[in-house]
C-alpha cells in the first residue's frame, strides 16, 4: 500500500551562494510512517538535502512540500512543528543551562501554558531515558546523552517526522544501540524517520528504504535489501555493504542470496541449506 506523502520534492536543485549546484534535479516522496536512510560519500549532498525538509535550506530551484504545503514561504519555526531536526553534533543546538530548559525552549516559542510545557518535557525526557536530569547541566552529560537531549527537544514538539544527521557519531556501541532502538520505537509508534549515516549495518538493521546520493543526485532509491544486493551501485559511492552482506555475496556461487542483512538471517539460510543437503544424502 502506498503511504500518503509527508514530504514531497520536485526537481530540487541547490547551490551555496550561487556557486556550483550541490543538489541537482532531485525528486522524491517520503511517506508518512516510513523509516528511510540517506547514504552517500562525503560531499554527496546528504545533509544539504535533509536541511530542506524543515526549511533550514530553501531550494535554488524546484519545490519542497511538507505536509502538503509549499515550504518556501514558511519559516523554520512553522516547519519545525512537522519536521524536527537532530544535528550530527548536539552541541550545535544545545544552548540552555539545564536539560529541562533546553527541551522546553521550542514549546515556549509556541506559547503553550507552563503546565502543558512541563508535562511535555517530562514525557519527552522519559522517552529518551533521561528522567531525573531536568536540572542537569547538559554539558555534564556524555555525547550520547546530549544527543538524547536534542532528540527530546524534537519529541516535545510532537512532530510527525524526525531527521537525524549521523545519530551515532562519536558514541560507543552501547550508546549507539540505545539511540537507534529509541529511533526504532519512535518509527513503530508512527513517526516518520529519516537518518543520515555512513554505517551500513545501521541501515540494514533499522531502515526499510535507502536513498543513495552521489555527486548531488539520487543514484538509487529503494528497499534496503534490493539496494544492498547490488554492490556495484555502492561502489560508485565508495560505500560497502554490511560485512555479513558482503560475505553472502562472496558465497553467491553456493546459492546464498546476495541481499542477506543480518547474522541471524545468514544462520537460518545456512541451517536450511544444511538440512536440505542432509535430506538429499539420506
Amino acid at each position: 500500500m502506498t503511504r500518503p506523502a509527508l514530504i514531497k520534492i520536485e526537481n530540487l536543485s541547490y547551490a551555496y551562494n550561487g556557486g556550483r549546484p550541490v543538489l541537482k534535479n532531485i525528486s522524491m516522496e517520503i511517506g508518512k510512517g516510513e523509516c528511510v536512510a540517506i547514504i552517500g560519500q562525503n560531499g554527496a549532498g546528504k545533509t544539504t538535502l535533509a536541511k530542506h525538509f524543515n526549511g533550514l535550506h530553501k531550494p535554488s530551484s524546484g519545490k519542497v512540500y511538507v505536509g502538503g504545503r509549499d515550504s518556501n514561504p514558511l519559516k523554520v519555526s512553522e516547519l519545525a512543528r512537522t519536521v524536527g531536526y537532530v544535528f550530527q553534533n548536539p552541541d550545535h543546538q544545545i544552548f540552555h543551562d539545564t536539560v529541562g530548559r533546553e527541551v522546553a525552549f521550542g514549546l515556549k516559542n509556541l506559547g503553550l501554558p507552563a503546565g502543558q510545557i512541563k508535562e511535555r518535557v517530562d514525557e519527552a525526557l522519559a522517552e529518551v531515558g533521561l528522567t531525573g536530569h531536568y536540572q542537569t547541566y547538559p554539558f555534564n552529560l556524555s555525547k550520547g546523552q546530549r544527543q538524547r537531549v536534542a532528540l527530546a527537544s524534537v519529541l516535545a514538539m510532537r512532530t510527525e517526522a524526525i531527521v537525524l544527521d549521523e545519530p551515532t557519531t562519536g558514541q560507543d556501541y552501547r550508546e549507539s544501540k540505545q539511540i537507534m532502538e529509541m529511533v526504532r520505537k519512535l518509527n513503530e509508534a508512527g513517526h516518520t524517520i529519516l537518518f543520515i549515516t555512513h554505517d551500513m549495518s545501521l541501515v540494514a538493521r533499522y531502515a526499510k528504504r535507502v536513498i543513495v546520493l552521489c555527486r548531488g543526485e539520487v543514484l538509487v532509491d529503494g528497499e534496503v535489501r534490493s539496494v544492498f544486493a547490488r554492490p556495484e551501485l555502492l561502489k560508485e559511492t565508495y560505500l560497502s555493504p554490511p560485512q555479513i552482506t558482503a560475505l553472502a555475496q562472496g558465497l553467491g556461487r553456493h546459492t546464498i542470496p546476495p541481499g542477506v542483512l543480518s547474522v541471524e538471517e545468514m544462520y537460518q539460510l545456512l541451517t536450511m541449506m544444511g538440512g536440505e543437503q542432509l535430506g538429499c544424502c539420506r
